[in-house]
């Protein structure tokens, strides 16, 4: 089933070629592919560690920042092959190889071969983030487009609460390879899902040759849009933030507060808060609107993780502290990244994939380098990863000032 070529107003839902409910499921699983391949892992960054000689703590994030670089640079190839070969044949060969990869990570025998897999296989889910916001825009528009992400983002979030469990729980029964082997079986699954329910919503007559001077007018485009520019470096700023707290929850909780059993209960508190935050942006975006709702959540995350640091820096903090705190925090990330997304796609409509993969790699890209700065700072406390909460909440807040024009809560 195909779109008609004609561009729906904003606000206008045109819908899905698969029930809204699916479609939805779908997109979501699709998403949560990447970060499974990042949560699942960190409980088992000891045991890899242990076992392929890495003593240097810090340095086992590596683990999490190589997928982390090829998720992002990758997402500048898929934009322009999903606008050239369609939404589909981009997303069956990207699942394929990333299954393939994740064996490769399984079988790896040192711990250079393991990043190498790693790149490789951020590389090939990479498609699952450019590909699936294209999918969405090519079906939906304006805050109806910010709805279905929101919806998606709910159902994206059980990944974050189940994935340090699911780390766990095959370690209980297997070594940290076997978690690798099971994603891949995941990857498996939702391939076979995708291929045989979801048609090519790319209409024809938007298919994009694969000529350079196309592809680098499309990032251009991309770029120079002001509403596009700015909500992505405002998102880049706050996943960097994000990464961060990956990076280094594994030792917040193993040295800080010297409790890794509460690792997987921690994470999913703090991931729940980001799910029940999108549940609420659902719901209010048609009537409030992007800007009112991720306006004021920033506006809250300085808040929040203005406190968080006074708390570390005081030595007050404990680890019900910890995890309050940072559930708060993360529940106005998510307010804010999930409408800054829909906001950087407004005007993109039809270089959706090329724009997609532009907004992906300077988010990702950026958020990476900010994230492992922050996580390689680590020093036995909480006080880099809040400081960089709040240094990136006030970063968006100045960008997003910058692309509304002085005017918060509502557009320019």
């Amino acid at each position: 089933m195909t779109r008609q070529a004609a561009r729906p107003s904003a606000g206008e839902m045109t819908g899905a070629p698969i029930g809204f409910a699916e479609f939805v499921a779908l997109i979501a699983a699709l998403m949560a592919l990447g970060a499974l391949g990042i949560d699942s892992m960190l409980p088992a960054l000891p045991a890899i560690g242990e076992a392929l000689g890495v003593a240097n703590e810090n340095a086992r994030q590596f683990v999490i920042t190589a997928f982390l670089l090829g998720f992002g640079v990758a997402q500048l190839a898929h934009g322009p092959l999903a606008d050239r070969f369609g939404r589909r044949r981009l997303l069956i060969c990207a699942l394929a190889a990333y299954a393939v990869t994740n064996v490769a990570a399984a079988m790896a025998g040192s711990f250079t071969l393991l990043l190498a897999a790693r790149v490789v296989g951020g590389a090939a889910v990479a498609a699952t983030r450019v590909a699936s916001i294209a999918l969405v825009r090519d079906c939906y528009h304006g805050p109806a487009m910010a709805r279905v992400m929101s919806i998606a983002f709910i159902v994206f979030m059980i990944v974050p609460v189940l994935a340090p469990t699911l780390g766990q729980g095959v370690l209980l029964i297997g070594d940290w390879r076997a978690i690798f082997w099971v994603i891949a079986g995941m990857t498996l699954i939702i391939l076979a899902w995708f291929a045989i329910r979801m048609p090519e919503t790319l209409d024809p007559a938007d298919r994009q040759g694969i000529a350079p001077a196309r592809i680098i007018a499309g990032w251009r485009q991309a770029i120079v849009d002001r509403q596009s520019l700015g909500y992505t470096l405002a998102g880049a700023a706050l996943i960097g933030a994000l990464y961060g707290y990956i990076n280094s929850i594994q030792q917040v909780m193993y040295d800080t507060f010297r409790r890794p059993e509460m690792l997987a209960i921690v994470f999913a508190a703090t991931a729940a808060t980001m799910a029940l935050a999108n549940l609420f942006n659902a719901r209010l975006v048609m009537r409030l609107g992007s800007q009112r709702i991720s306006h004021v959540a920033i506006m809250g995350l300085i808040a929040a993780s203005a406190v968080h640091l006074t708390m570390s820096v005081a030595g007050v903090e404990t680890l019900l502290t910890f995890a309050i705190v940072q559930a708060v925090t993360m529940a106005c990330f998510g307010l804010a990244t999930s409408n800054f997304g829909a906001m950087a796609m407004e005007n993109m409509g039809r270089i959706a994939g090329t724009a997609s993969s532009v907004q992906g790699f300077t988010t990702i890209t950026v958020g990476t380098i900010i994230g492992a700065a922050i996580g390689q700072a680590f020093d036995g406390t909480t006080g880099p990863m809040s400081a960089g909460f709040l240094v990136a909440a006030v970063c968006a807040l100045a960008l997003v000032l910058v692309t509304e024009r002085g005017r918060l809560f509502q557009p320019a």
